[in-house]
């Protein structure tokens, strides 16, 4: 997969790029994988923005990916490789042997034509899914549980994968795309592989309106506002507000550590932040 140049016709073009989208299938998705997507632009159920920066964009409707490849020890062919807009990666279509059809993510180098499986006595091949303890040290995972059977969590956007680097006392050690060192009961399914599309990282915008149509809105500096609006706001012409900087609602805004979840604090072996 590669990234295309578009001709400077128009100033928005210039400088943009789009993901090569050749090695794809052009097909209509699966209609029975598909249901409605309603837009809450960022807000909650009394319409309180919980959000910024969200509203607009293209309709489209979501496509119900297999989160948790629960069809233990049933082969697969799959049958598409296709476009997905609610995702950075692409998604695989999947006809088992029983007749049904799922989607799951597509790993890099899975073709079409290709033949998966969910089973703990899975090859280690590309797009197999297998618990993390019969997983070989060393391997590129994705698509990763946290608790067994509650389906992949981790390790799902375009390009990442996560590696298995150890195992110890009945849980599985990954190093993550961000560089934390976390473990994992070993009972979790994860999927062999990278996440297809790793050029998306290096995809340009190239003009605003590209973004409205991904339905992301603009986002307004704090110095530009009155000091009733944030806490950079006012002073006489551009002023930088003489403090740290923060959030609207004061909060750091820079190295300000916010995680507060203890339960699962005992899983993470370094820090992300940690060299």
């Amino acid at each position: 997969m590669a990234v295309k140049i578009l001709k400077p016709t128009t100033p928005g073009r210039r400088g943009a790029s789009v993901v090569d989208y050749s090695s794809i299938d052009k097909v209509e998705p699966c209609a029975s994988l598909l249901v409605a997507l309603k837009k809450h632009s960022g807000r909650n159920n009394t319409g309180r923005i919980m959000v910024r920066h969200q509203g607009g964009g293209v309709r489209r409707h979501y496509r119900i990916i297999d989160w948790r490849r629960d069809k233990r020890g049933i082969p697969g062919k799959v049958e598409y490789i296709e476009y997905d807009p609610n995702r950075t990666a692409f998604i695989a279509r999947v006809v088992y042997s029983d007749g049904e059809r799922r989607y799951i993510l597509a790993p890099e180098g899975l073709k079409k034509g290709a033949s998966v499986v969910s089973d703990e006595t899975a090859d280690v091949k590309v797009g197999n899914a297998m618990p993390l303890r019969s997983i070989p040290l060393g391997t590129f995972v994705h698509n990763i549980e946290m608790r067994p059977g509650k389906g992949g969590q981790m390790a799902r956007s375009a390009g990442t994968y996560a590696q298995l680097i150890g195992r110890l006392d009945g849980y599985a050690q990954l190093r993550m795309p961000s560089g934390e060192m976390r473990r994992i009961n070993d009972s979790c399914f994860a999927v062999i592989g990278q996440v297809s599309n790793p050029d998306n990282f290096n995809v340009t915008i190239g003009k605003a309106g590209r973004s409205r149509w991904m339905g992301i809105r603009p986002t307004v500096r704090g110095m530009t506002m009155n000091p009733c609006d944030h806490p950079h706001g006012g002073g006489e012409g551009r002023a930088k507000g003489g403090r740290h900087p923060v959030s609207p609602w004061a909060q750091p805004a820079k190295g300000y550590k916010t995680r507060k979840n203890k339960r699962t604090a005992k899983d993470i072996i370094r820090d992300r932040r940690q060299k």
